[in-house]
């Protein structure tokens, strides 16, 4: 056994205890998922054609919500959006909308604030890039930030107002363990996750008292499209155990326990709460983050 797997053995098992206390978490009191007087209301669901997005509508969709799904491929929107409403009764419309263009981020935010029977807004939308940060594309990373950052920044501004009148909903911001765990070969994906996480806890506390929840959750290795990429078979597949991979039902089911628990930072997987409760330790950060980067 080499030397650092040795170190980052016994830091695994040193680190378990403060992993778990370390991970912020802000638990309020048990309930529901958010409602309107007796029924679910609307979610609005972004990055909803494929992966963890389409898995929110499923499982929203079974739960009685009307569904707003949001992404770039409208045949795919139709097809699901045609699927959920079949099979579950609910209404379900398709809205296509590319959200690295402003003008089109403009048109999800309308609509946000015509629902009256908006609970719950879910920013799944979003991409990265896998590489040295010189040698990837300027406009792709520029176009990361709006993706990942600034439309999540403008959809929640749009459907707070009438979250908080009403007294119900929730904000889910999907982030990544990467937010904690800031990689060589991913620089500006893990900041862009970073920020989705340190925003929603902030938000958290600014809206505490009105009613309403944000989440941010952070998925580790999900088997979605966004892990099929070909710049990252090299690491999933090779150096990734089996067991360390989720799917994305999973993810939501435990985003949506969590959101019932009030938590503020919902991390998937006992092994990911392990690793960024380590890398949040100020002793062992910097032979974890070291120990990480070295396997890329």
């Amino acid at each position: 056994m080499s030397r650092n797997t040795t170190l980052l053995g016994l830091g695994f098992l040193a680190g378990t205890l403060g992993g778990w206390l370390a991970l912020p978490t802000l638990l309020e009191k048990e309930g529901t998922l958010p409602q309107l007087e007796d029924r679910p209301g609307t979610a609005l669901i972004t990055g909803a054609s494929s992966g963890i997005g389409a898995a929110f509508a499923r499982k929203l969709a079974a739960e009685g919500y009307d569904v707003v799904l949001v992404a770039r491929r409208t045949e795919r929107l139709a097809e699901l959006a045609r699927c959920l409403q079949e099979q579950y009764g609910i209404q379900a419309e398709p809205l296509t909308a590319d959200l690295a263009n402003p003008a089109e981020v403009e048109r999800v935010e309308a609509r946000l604030k015509s629902l009256d029977t908006l609970t719950l807004l879910v920013n799944n939308a979003g991409f990265g890039g896998f590489g040295p940060f010189v040698e990837l594309e300027r406009q792709r990373q520029l176009d990361m930030l709006s993706v990942n950052v600034t439309a999540c920044v403008r959809l929640a501004y749009a459907a707070l107002p009438g979250m908080i009148s009403r007294r119900s909903g929730a904000i889910i911001n999907v982030a990544s363990v990467a937010a904690f765990l800031p990689s060589r070969l991913n620089v500006t994906y893990s900041a862009t996750k970073s920020y989705l996480v340190a925003f929603s806890e902030a938000l958290q506390a600014d809206v505490r008292g009105t009613g309403l929840r944000v989440q941010a959750l952070c998925p580790g290795l999900t088997r979605t499209e966004f892990a099929d990429v070909a710049e990252l078979d090299r690491i999933n597949h090779r150096q990734v155990p089996a067991f360390i991979w989720m799917s994305a039902e999973q993810v939501v089911d435990r985003s949506l326990a969590g959101l019932k628990r009030g938590q503020t930072v919902v991390v998937t997987g006992p092994q990911n709460r392990l690793a960024i409760g380590l890398a949040r330790t100020p002793g062992l950060r910097p032979l974890v983050l070291k120990l990480f980067n070295q396997r890329l």
